[in-house]
């Protein structure tokens, strides 16, 4: 720990042995403090991503600064070694650079508010909470550039700085930062929002240490940490093998042509430990979809994902840290270096995801999940209201179609993240220059099952006003896979139908596309992947799917099931065709892809109606011979 605690009492925290009572009363009120950081910022944010959606992460770290609660794994960890500075009672740490924390935030527009928390002179805990903010700068409206090449290219770099010294604050920082922003009073109340909500668990912590001691306190939150590693390594020793799995998925393209991008991993156990390998891992890109994976976040997403699979009662922390070893390349698009741009990674977050649970699936399928809505889909639109020449500025994150699962259907039109919620289309028609004309779950675009895909949403922005959008998405390439049996989900797609009736397939990846009144963008997310064989599922069920617009009449014969005229199951028919099927289908595997990368490049331009992405590896002789021409 490189940074310097000033600590007024240098009296050490003495262990004390917790029963289980004081220590389940101290649990549930740490995360009773983290719903009420949620609350504080939800409640007094402006920004339709932060207040509506909640894109916002807090956590509550010990004296030490691991994780107690939270959900994306401590950010301190990089903090606390590659800051230089001192820490004392009353400050407040700003930043929104990801090397200088080792990508403990994933790019600039994650302003990360660090807060030490002091009880009798002494560090008892940090709150820290980051939130998505619409703009900070850059070469385009809403800072998510997808030709960046470079981070500077993508806003404003704030380092590890004091925005409070000793309670005092720094104003001039403030103004400076905020000055480099298109949308400055949102941002102002944003900030202001998160500081309030860490500082609302700092109180809750030091009415704790008040109530108990502040040593009964200090050693609950270490017997909370030690506790879930137990539980961890227990885990890891029944769940993971010896023996070496390996997965590798794609990011469909980079925004400038080229893809797909792979994100490959081996994972294995050594004595009580597991080792996550991305040897294999694409080299980083020249574009802005690199995600610089922070090592304490990969752990915690291999933890919420054994723990929600295995044994959901487990408190998520970071007490399991040393039995996961991480290894990155240097250089790849999970580790790139400095400068590259990382405005575009949001892609990448969510495939590792899909990458772990086919890991952590391959040996028990009975466990395995498909692959779902594994991104944030976002759409950015500004521009100048005719006559008033005031400015707009909308970011908003698209939902889609979970995974079919082990113990039942995918939900339909969610989010990857547990707590993100939905901009109100009320919310949208009131504050923006549009109107909202279809919002709905798409039929069929969940993977057929034994247990559904979720179907991925449909939304129709109708332009009021002249501006300009941009959209960052994915899946519309490859495929959402399915498991056992189970068929892939619909990919996504774009489609800008001009006011005078001409239509254009977007890309996936997109700046600054200019929109006139009346013209209509139909944006469709993609659904989860299939589990288990859809002849196998209850006809009775695919029925009720298609009486509740779920899957359509001809999307029920993949399942094998005919709907008869007034929607009951037609028996005989629907044996007839499953026996078919059967027949037909050959053997099933424990993926489906929807065809190998070659067969999907060949396909491309009929079955998406853009063309395929150029092998990455070409990059450099194609720019070459672009140049040259």
């Amino acid at each position: 720990m490189v940074a310097q605690i000033i600590q007024t009492n240098p009296t050490p925290f003495q262990k004390i042995v917790i029963d289980p009572i004081t220590l389940d009363i101290i649990e549930n009120a740490l995360r009773n403090a983290r719903a009420e950081m949620d609350a504080t910022l939800f409640r007094t944010a402006m920004s339709p991503g932060i207040r509506e959606q909640g894109d916002a992460f807090p956590l509550i770290a010990n004296h030490e600064g691991k994780m107690v609660v939270g959900q994306f794994g401590s950010f301190l960890g990089g903090f606390l070694k590659n800051y230089k500075g001192t820490i004392e009672e009353g400050d407040v740490i700003w930043l929104s650079d990801p090397y200088s924390v080792e990508g403990a935030i994933s790019h600039l527009n994650d302003w990360l508010i660090i807060l030490p928390v002091f009880h009798d002179g002494r560090l008892v805990a940090w709150t820290c909470h980051f939130g998505h903010q619409t703009d900070v700068g850059g070469k385009v409206p809403g800072s998510l550039p997808t030709d960046a090449t470079s981070i500077f290219q993508e806003g404003i770099r704030i380092p590890p700085i004091k925005l409070y010294r000793k309670g005092v604050l720094n104003e001039d920082v403030l103004e400076l930062v905020l000055n480099n922003t298109r949308t400055r009073d949102w941002c102002r109340s944003d900030l202001n929002a998160i500081i309030a909500s860490c500082r609302i668990a700092g109180r809750r912590i030091v009415e704790m240490c008040k109530r108990f001691q502040t040593d009964i306190y200090i050693s609950a939150v270490d017997e909370l940490l030690e506790r879930n590693k137990r539980a961890m390594a227990k885990l890891i020793e029944t769940s993971i093998s010896t023996d070496k799995v390996s997965f590798e998925d794609y990011i469909c393209d980079d925004g400038r042509g080229f893809g797909p991008y792979k994100l490959r991993a081996t994972m294995w156990r050594e004595g009580e430990k597991v080792i996550l390998d991305w040897e294999g891992t694409s080299p980083q890109s020249e574009s802005s979809i690199n995600f610089y994976l922070n090592e304490n976040m990969l752990k915690m997403f291999f933890g919420i994902y054994m723990i929600m699979v295995f044994d959901p009662q487990i408190l998520f922390n970071d007490g399991f840290y040393d039995l996961v070893e991480t290894r990155i390349p240097e250089g790849s698009l999970l580790k790139p270096k400095y400068p590259a741009a990382l405005s575009c990674r949001t892609h990448g977050i969510g495939r590792v995801f899909d990458v772990l649970g086919a890991l952590l699936g391959q040996r028990t399928p009975e466990f395995l999940n498909a692959a779902g809505f594994s991104s944030s889909p976002h759409l950015m639109l500004s521009g100048s209201y005719r006559g008033s020449g005031k400015y707009y500025q909308l970011f908003q994150i698209g939902f889609g179609g979970i995974p079919g699962r082990p113990f039942g259907d995918g939900p339909d039109g969610h989010s990857l993240w547990p707590n993100f919620t939905n901009v109100p289309n009320e919310f949208l028609e009131a504050y923006f220059p549009l109107r909202i004309e279809r919002y709905e779950t798409i039929p069929d675009s969940g993977g057929p099952g034994l247990h559904r895909g979720g179907n991925g949403v449909r939304i129709s922005y109708r332009f009021l006003e002249p501006g300009a959008i941009a959209i960052h998405d994915d899946r519309w390439f490859t495929y959402p896979w399915g498991v056992n049996g189970g068929e892939p989900g619909w990919r996504s797609r774009r489609v800008l139908i001009r006011a005078n009736g001409v239509e254009e397939v977007l890309a996936a990846k997109i700046d600054d596309i200019q929109v006139r009144p009346g013209d209509l963008l139909i944006f469709d997310t993609w659904g989860g992947g299939g589990w288990g064989d859809p002849l196998a599922r209850d006809p009775a069920l695919v029925a009720t799917d298609v009486k509740r617009g779920l899957v359509t009449v001809d999307g029920a014969k993949r399942y094998g099931v005919v709907i008869a005229a007034d929607g009951s199951v037609d028996a005989v028919a629907t044996a007839a065709l499953r026996d078919e099927l059967v027949t037909k289908r050959g053997e099933i595997g424990l993926f489906n892809f929807g065809g190998t990368i070659d067969e999907l490049r060949e396909r491309c331009l009929t079955e998406t109606g853009l063309p395929a992405p150029k092998d990455p590896s070409l990059q450099n002789s194609v720019l070459l011979e672009t140049a040259a021409a």
